[in-house]
Parts: C-alpha cells; sequence; structure tokens
C-alpha cells in the first residue's frame, strides 16, 4: 500500500497540520493587528502589525487578565503538586502490591477514567455545599484532585514498574523506612514520569473551562479562560482584545511545556515499553 501511493502519507500530514494550524494563525494574525480590520478581513496578515491589542488587555482597568492569571496560577500550582505526589505515592503501592484489594482499586481508578468531569459535575457540587467549598479555591483543587488522579497513578504505576525492586530491597536492607524508601530512592528516579504528569495535568487544569465557571461561580472568581468568557458581551466589538487575552492566556502553559518537553516523551514511553 505504501508502495502503490507514495503521496498518500505527505497529503495526509499536510492536511493534518493544516486543521492545526489555521485555528494558531488566526489567533496570532489578529492579536497583532488593529480592530477595526479584524472582522473585515480575519484571515489577512497584519499589516502593518501592532501591540494596542495586548497592552489594552494589560492596561484594563478592572485588571481581568492579571486577576485571572493569579487564580489560575495559585489553581493549577497548588493541584498540580497535589496530584503529582498523591498519585506517584499510590502508584508506588499498586505497582509494588498484587493482592485482591489493590486490585480492585485499579479498577475504581480505571472506570474513574472513563467518566467525563460533566456527568459528576452536579453531585460534585452538592458535596461541595455540603462541607461549604462551593465558590471556594481550596473547592476547585479538591475536585481537580480527585478527578485527575487516577491519570497519574496509572502513569506512575507503569514507569515503577519498570524500577528495579532490587533497590529498594538494598535500601531497606540498609535500614530504611518504607517512607525512606520511597522519597530517597524511588522518587529521584520519577522525574521523567513527574515531568509528563504535570505537563498533562497543567495543561488540562489551565484550559479548564466549565468546572471553574460552575464551582467558582461567575462572581466568585475567574481564571483564565472564564476570563475570556466574561471578556465577551452580548454586544462585543473589540476583537481585538478578545485574540489578544486568548494568546496571553495560552502563553505561560506553552512556554512551561517548552521548558519540561525533553522529559515529556521519555515519561510516557518508559511506563509502557517496561515491565
Amino acid at each position: 500500500m505504501r508502495d502503490r501511493l507514495p503521496w498518500l502519507r505527505p497529503i495526509t500530514a499536510l492536511t493534518v497540520t493544516t486543521l492545526f494550524f489555521v485555528p494558531l494563525y488566526l489567533v496570532l494574525a489578529n492579536v497583532f493587528k488593529p480592530g477595526d480590520k479584524i472582522s473585515g478581513s480575519p484571515a489577512s496578515l497584519p499589516m502593518p502589525p501592532t501591540l494596542d491589542n495586548v497592552t489594552a488587555v494589560l492596561s484594563r482597568p478592572d485588571r481581568l487578565f492579571w486577576v485571572s492569571l493569579t487564580n489560575s496560577v495559585i489553581i493549577t500550582g497548588l493541584s498540580v503538586v497535589a496530584l503529582t505526589l498523591l498519585s506517584a505515592m499510590l502508584g508506588h503501592y499498586l505497582a509494588r502490591n498484587n493482592s485482591g484489594w489493590t486490585k480492585a482499586l485499579t479498577l475504581v481508578l480505571l472506570a474513574g477514567l472513563m467518566i467525563p468531569p460533566q456527568v459528576i459535575l452536579i453531585p460534585i457540587t452538592d458535596v461541595l455545599k455540603a462541607f461549604h467549598l462551593m465558590g471556594t479555591v481550596p473547592g476547585l483543587v479538591l475536585f481537580n484532585i480527585g478527578y485527575y488522579v487516577p491519570f497519574g497513578v496509572f502513569v506512575f504505576a507503569g514507569f515503577i514498574r519498570g524500577i528495579p525492586i532490587e533497590l529498594e530491597e538494598a535500601a531497606r536492607v540498609d535500614g530504611a523506612r518504607p517512607g525512606q524508601v520511597f522519597w530517597r530512592v524511588v522518587f529521584p528516579l520519577l522525574r521523567p514520569a513527574s515531568a509528563s504528569v504535570v505537563i498533562f495535568l497543567s495543561v488540562w487544569i489551565w484550559n479548564d473551562f466549565i468546572n471553574p465557571l460552575v464551582i467558582l461561580g461567575p462572581g466568585r472568581g475567574t481564571t483564565v479562560t472564564t476570563g475570556v468568557y466574561r471578556s465577551i458581551g452580548q454586544y462585543q466589538t473589540d476583537f481585538g482584545s478578545v485574540f489578544a487575552l486568548m494568546f496571553l492566556a495560552t502563553l505561560p502553559v506553552l512556554v512551561f511545556y517548552l521548558a519540561l518537553q525533553k522529559h515529556f516523551v521519555k515519561g510516557l514511553t518508559g511506563g509502557a515499553t517496561k515491565g
């Protein structure tokens, strides 16, 4: 098939690349284009380019972007740190134990991966209301931890199975306690897997829209995604500011990914090819 149709693979790759590139091009082109030219020719190049849209967003009187950025950094940071530590510990436990209890727990976590967050959002809000956490940052962080921990557990468990158990046994022979074995022997070896978990969860939590909108509420707090939503009114005509806000909201997580990308593939393939 490959010899008969040598043009199929490059055409497919070009088509897929175009599908991903067009939305990115539209955002970048309209960020640096005067606002009055966006609606008339959204696909044209920004000639001449301008930073007026970015400046307008950064200097808004209500400080929408800065407040949204601060909230997103706090929520994402707390959620990812807690998720990484809890997932690594639970993943280590599941990887090193083969009892019936651990198999049942694995099935429960697997079921958690299959349930969309929108399906359980209403029951979650009832639970948060009962504990007076609705409309609070801790409530949203706890929701993120509860929903995303299965993903982290499976990544860490797969990676830990590729680590020789003899390293842990040697540490125990030297007198190390179980906690010391994990934190001083196992956890330092999990940097590639940790990078993969951190990147995935950071992008998912940073880009989350419906959960912050419902849990925090429109008047209690805003993240970068809900900030974009709040900036779009019924009679919105300042499309330049909207595109600039979307661009600035994406920039931090893009820089974060580029900084950790060298560990990304290694962390995913490590658990898939070993053990």
